[in-house]
């Protein structure tokens, strides 16, 4: 696409996000699409899911302004998981269902990116295979991770701008159009989850985020960029995931039910307020992707230093519940009811 179409691209989305926002919430209230708290909640009031919806719109509108045939994949992922998504909101999917069409769904999408690599035939099926697994477990992870209010948004913002940059710096205008119209979208839903929410992604949301963030994570890879770039504004909820669900399996606990065992949320029930684990976090995320950055100057010494760093930077983040405090520790009187938390999301769940 050309330059001139790409800014106008990503005001669009946001506009269409800002604009449907206060109309999708009295919606979800109708359909029933209430988060109700629960024994895993981290919020006390009944909160309406689903508030996502407007971001797919904004995507979805923003892919038909940009339009090429690179538009299709991006186009694709977020319409079917936002789909997808929206549907457990109002429904609730049991998880071998949405298991399944997850992966049908993430085979599809990994067909479109890789089908024009000019790959030996076992090479492309080897592409479509890896890129698959991967698009479905970042999805999850990302649903994972939209535990506390404003950090998939937050997470979202700093990618979809790092993903830009990166295009800038590679000119190319696919990256560019697809990371500010994914960080507008994320900038326009943040008031209304930033603080007490008043509505939650939804899986409808975090799905559909989760999707269009592995899409251009790909899609970096597939235009040269390094791996670490690539993965770096992502390699936070990565790590959490991972870290998080080896742990669980290794202790023989019920790995796809619900728990508050995540790394950010052990922070929670540390006393940390949603606020200080969102700007943490993200904090965290902005110093992976520069260290990411570090390797597109192509020196090798500077580019390794920049991936112990960050592998150094991740492993104090996944050990500091236990330099901070017990995270058993009890949370402060009042501080659920203060912060208006909202529950873990996990296989059997779906995030706030």
């Amino acid at each position: 696409m050309s330059g001139n179409g790409i800014l106008p691209a990503a005001v669009c989305c946001g506009a269409v996000v800002i604009a449907a926002e206060p109309a999708v919430i009295p919606l979800l209230r109708k359909l029933g699409a209430i988060d109700l708290p629960g024994p895993r909640s981290s919020h006390t009031t009944p909160t309406p899911r689903g508030g996502g919806l407007p971001v797919v719109l904004g995507l979805l509108t923003a892919t038909a302004l940009i339009r090429g045939a690179a538009a299709v994949p991006f186009g694709a992922a977020t319409g079917f998981f936002g789909a997808l998504g929206f549907a457990d909101d109002l429904r609730g999917l049991t998880a071998m269902r949405r298991l399944v069409l997850q992966g049908a769904g993430s085979a599809g999408i990994a067909a479109l990116l890789v089908a024009r690599l000019h790959l030996p035939l076992v090479a492309l099926a080897a592409a479509t295979a890896v890129t698959s697994v991967w698009v479905m477990g970042f999805v999850n992870a990302f649903n994972f991770m939209d535990g506390v209010n404003g950090i998939s948004a937050a997470h979202t913002l700093i990618a979809g701008v790092a993903y830009a940059c990166f295009g800038e710096w590679r000119q190319n205008s696919f990256l560019v159009a697809f990371g500010l119209a994914v960080a507008a979208a994320a900038l326009a839903f943040l008031p209304w989850n930033m603080g007490r929410a008043r509505v939650f992604l939804g899986d409808v949301g975090s799905y559909a985020l989760g999707a269009a963030l592995a899409v251009l994570a790909v899609t970096s890879v597939i235009h040269g960029l390094p791996v670490e770039a690539a993965v770096g504004p992502l390699a936070l909820y990565l790590a959490d995931t991972a870290w998080t669900l080896q742990r669980r399996i290794r202790s023989g606990e019920r790995w796809m039910q619900s728990h508050r065992s995540h790394t950010y949320q052990r922070w929670c029930d540390l006393g940390w307020s949603h606020q200080e684990v969102t700007l943490l976090t993200a904090a965290v995320t902005v110093l992976l992707s520069l260290l990411g950055m570090l390797s597109l100057t192509g020196h090798p010494m500077l580019r390794i230093a920049a991936d112990l760093s960050g592998l150094l930077l991740l492993g104090g983040y996944l050990r500091s519940p236990a330099w901070l405090g017990h995270p058993g520790l009890p949370q402060p009187p009042g501080q659920a009811d203060r912060l208006g938390r909202h529950r873990e999301p996990e296989l059997q769940g779906e995030p706030g």
